[in-house]
């Protein structure tokens, strides 16, 4: 199923006005939190609130496809997630077997990559078998890339940066001057990827919930009251609407950032005269 084609004219009209409203986030992360309250709260089992959080999964990773949003990362189980009941966590990780054997096709036909962060060593080995063969089928696919966020833990990723440093330290390869955030960047899992420029978190909690938590040193936050379940295309739309009327300013003054606004602009302005000079 091609998710352009598919697409109905009223929603290309939204995604087409979003577009114009100025630059698009590159990266958007998500943590997809409420399954089970949203479940709760409806007379249902956790099982049926994971199974339509699933149902979001599908319609952001298509609207961010279709918008051409470049990276989308997915927080779909924590480390901390394995302490969870035995019985919930079998069903997550069925699901996430589920989704893998059903989705793979229509993913890679879309020119979705598909990636992973996260401890993958502690997940079965039939799922870590599907996620081999998700990676090596959607690898040169130039698209979206959705990165699954499994058994993943912020502090995990950066004690496990340090200790890599430091056995290429021990080896020579790499002196304590030598450390950067840079170079410390780059033994990150995340280090092929840029750092999120917008963060959605559902169901109203106000916290990173240990994910990305170096990345997000400067990303843009947006907080729904929505459980996951629920969370769709508009509301997507509504998050990147509020990401793109925001200043951005990472520890400067807005003077500054009008300043070399108008620095920018000059340069292009500068840049088309001498283009357009070399073309006589």
């Amino acid at each position: 199923m091609n998710w352009i084609i598919e697409q109905d004219n009223e929603d290309k009209k939204i995604q087409e006005e979003i577009i114009k409203q100025g630059v698009l986030p590159k990266h958007i992360a998500v943590i997809m939190d409420g399954n089970g309250r949203w479940a709760i709260e409806r007379g249902l089992s956790r099982t049926e609130g994971h199974q339509e959080g699933i149902e979001s999964v599908r319609d952001i990773v298509k609207a961010s496809s279709q918008l051409g949003i470049k990276y989308l990362t997915l927080y779909a189980f924590s480390l901390e997630n394995w302490k969870r009941p035995i019985a919930e966590v079998g069903i997550l990780m069925k699901l996430l077997e589920h989704y893998l054997r059903q989705e793979l096709d229509e993913l890679h036909k879309n020119n979705v990559r598909l990636l992973t962060i996260g401890k993958s060593s502690s997940l079965p080995k039939v799922i870590q078998k599907l996620l081999h063969e998700s990676f090596e089928t959607t690898k040169d696919n130039d698209g979206l890339t959705l990165t699954l966020a499994l058994s993943y833990s912020g502090r995990w990723d950066i004690v496990r940066a340090v200790q890599m440093i430091a056995l290429d330290v021990r080896r020579g390869r790499v002196s304590p001057e030598d450390i950067t955030e840079e170079l410390f960047s780059t033994y990150l899992q995340t280090e092929k990827m840029p750092y999120p420029d917008l963060l959605i978190r559902t169901s109203g909690e106000m916290r990173l919930s240990n994910f990305l938590l170096w990345e997000m040193a400067y990303g843009e936050i947006y907080i729904t009251d929505k459980f996951w379940p629920e969370f769709r295309r508009n509301d997507l739309y509504d998050s990147i609407l509020n990401y793109m009327h925001r200043e951005r300013r990472y520890g400067r003054t807005s003077a500054q950032i009008a300043s070399q606004g108008e620095v920018n602009q000059n340069d292009s302005y500068i840049q088309r005269v001498i283009n357009a000079f070399k073309s006589k």
